[in-house]
């Protein structure tokens, strides 16, 4: 039975029926929305491109992708930006093959200088892993937020009623003031890790397109905010793209109840899978997620070109290109908050991590 492939622009995507094939398919993440694509063209004016498979006029696949263009540079295109992963979402491999050839057709067509597919590999792919490799890190959640607590190891749970005691509270919604008290934090954590912000706009644009599958939790002390996060939902999964606190308030512990009302929240709300995101493997982060009981899972950014579909994965950077970064980061970190808010999105919206 033939497939037929179609190329369409964002604006022009049936959205309804691309959706409802993303919901229905347990192999789409949150971030493989339409939605996503939406944010990403009306907050940064990235363009959308979705790459859609029909078998009999019925969707059978969905490739989203987003073309960057930097100044004086030629476009590159990602599935996806800003995210983890996105890459093909088909019936089977056959179809994942014709939407990626697809890719590599509009690539040629557009004189983009390059394509880049991030995938997340299946679960248990594999089980030896280097210290330093990109993972993301998976939690299986129980069906209630009870049973959540009561699975985990008596440290884990003192630490969280530690936080409570001193005094923090935890709100979660999906109000503006919410989401502009998650932006005050998220900047000054930024900036502390010398790292360009992303705009206000692009969270605000992720909030209308996402609606109720978007929450925003903000952790107060006295009114304040020390710690914030943001998750997004999509078919029994929930995935939380940015957390920060406020480094001189860390010893209160509020990284500790920020995670644990957003897994109550996602738990007693259906989701099956938690994400906590992407982390080098046996390092900081890491060992973080993995106190809660999350388990690590490959990512795989790869390179589409001329020999191979997927068959140049991204490589750890040179110790030259290391030092560079680290120059960077160490000037970001001395400029003004107020110098560093204003410049960072103009940068980050050409830095697609």
């Amino acid at each position: 039975m033939s497939v037929e492939v179609r190329v369409f622009r964002l604006g022009q995507c049936p959205r309804e029926e691309l959706d409802r094939y993303l919901r229905k398919t347990g192999e789409a993440g949150p971030y493989h929305s339409i939605s996503w694509l939406e944010a990403i063209e009306k907050a940064y004016r990235h363009p959308g491109r979705v790459i859609a498979a029909y078998r009999n006029d019925e969707v059978c696949g969905v490739l989203p992708l987003v073309m960057i263009k930097p100044p004086f540079i030629r476009p590159q295109l990602i599935s996806l930006p800003f995210c983890d992963y996105g890459g093909p979402v088909a019936d089977d491999d056959t179809i994942r093959e014709q939407l990626l050839a697809a890719a590599k057709k509009l690539k040629s067509k557009e004189g983009i200088n390059s394509a880049e597919i991030r995938v997340r590999s299946p679960a248990g792919e594999s089980d030896t892993w280097t210290t330093g490799e990109k993972v993301r890190m998976i939690l299986s959640l129980p069906g209630s937020s009870q049973a959540l607590f009561a699975s985990f190891k008596p440290k884990l749970r003192s630490q969280i009623r530690k936080a409570e005691k001193n005094g923090l509270v935890c709100n979660i919604g999906m109000e503006e003031e919410l989401l502009r008290r998650f932006y005050n934090v998220f900047c000054d954590n930024m900036r502390r890790l010398g790292s360009p912000v992303h705009s206000l706009s692009f969270f605000q644009a992720l909030r209308a397109a996402y609606g109720p599958r978007m929450v925003v939790a903000v952790v107060d002390l006295d009114g304040l905010p020390v710690g914030a996060g943001i998750v997004l939902l999509g078919n029994e999964e929930a995935c939380i793209p940015w957390a920060s606190t406020l480094a001189e308030y860390n010893h209160l512990a509020p990284n500790m109840l920020l995670y644990w009302r957003l897994l109550e929240w996602v738990s007693d709300s259906g989701a099956t899978t938690f994400d906590f995101g992407r982390s080098s493997f046996g390092e900081g982060t890491f060992r973080f997620k993995k106190q809660w009981g999350a388990r690590p899972e490959a990512l795989r950014w790869h390179q589409l070109d001329k020999a191979s579909d997927l068959d140049n994965p991204i490589v750890v950077p040179s110790d030259l290109k290391f030092r560079i970064r680290q120059w960077i980061v160490a000037g970001w970190q001395c400029l003004p908050l107020d110098l560093a808010n204003w410049l960072g999105p103009k940068i980050r919206r050409y830095i697609s991590l």
